[in-house]
């Protein structure tokens, strides 16, 4: 058992051995200023190479890889909406289909909705009959006054005579 671990605790330790002077190594790359300089205008070609070639691209109206994954989602997008759409219609396609079966249909539903109607007029006749048709009085201060006539003379006032005391 001894013998199963010692080569494998020998492999981790030369396998950290090396990540250590990797690592090593990749510091020191970076920290020299040759090569860190150097880094930095690949990357900065790298950014005016990929400019350039979206404005040839754009240039000859050929879409870019950016364009083709901005449609591919726009697609999906309405592909997904389209889904739903249909959905939708195949829910409203089966509660029509249940609506126009008899028994179940508009027509029952009218024919409630006419007798309620019909209960309700007859209730509304009956309550019509039995209350009292002739108009009730009107007070005296609501009267119309007529425009041809002169106002009615107000009952002249008794004087009363004070006693001087």
């Amino acid at each position: 058992m001894a013998d199963e671990d010692a080569p494998s605790g020998l492999r981790d330790r030369i396998a950290r051995q090396g990540e250590d002077a990797l690592g090593k190594l990749a510091q020191e790359l970076l920290e020299n200023p040759l090569v860190n300089s150097a880094i930095a205008r690949a990357f900065e070609a790298r950014e005016r190479a990929v400019h350039a070639q979206e404005a040839a691209m754009g240039a000859l109206n050929i879409p870019s890889a950016a364009d083709v994954e901005r449609l591919t989602r726009r697609l999906r997008s309405v592909s997904q909406r389209m889904e739903g759409i249909e959905e939708a219609v195949d829910r409203l396609d089966q509660r029509l289909a249940g609506m126009a079966q008899p028994g179940g249909g508009i027509e029952d539903r009218l024919a409630g909705v006419e007798g309620q109607l019909a209960k309700l007029a007859s209730e509304i006749s009956s309550l019509a009959s039995t209350l009292d048709t002739s108009p009730a009085p009107v007070p005296r201060e609501q009267e119309r006054l007529k425009v041809d006539e002169p106002p009615p003379k107000a009952p002249a006032r008794r004087r009363t005579t004070k006693k001087k005391t």
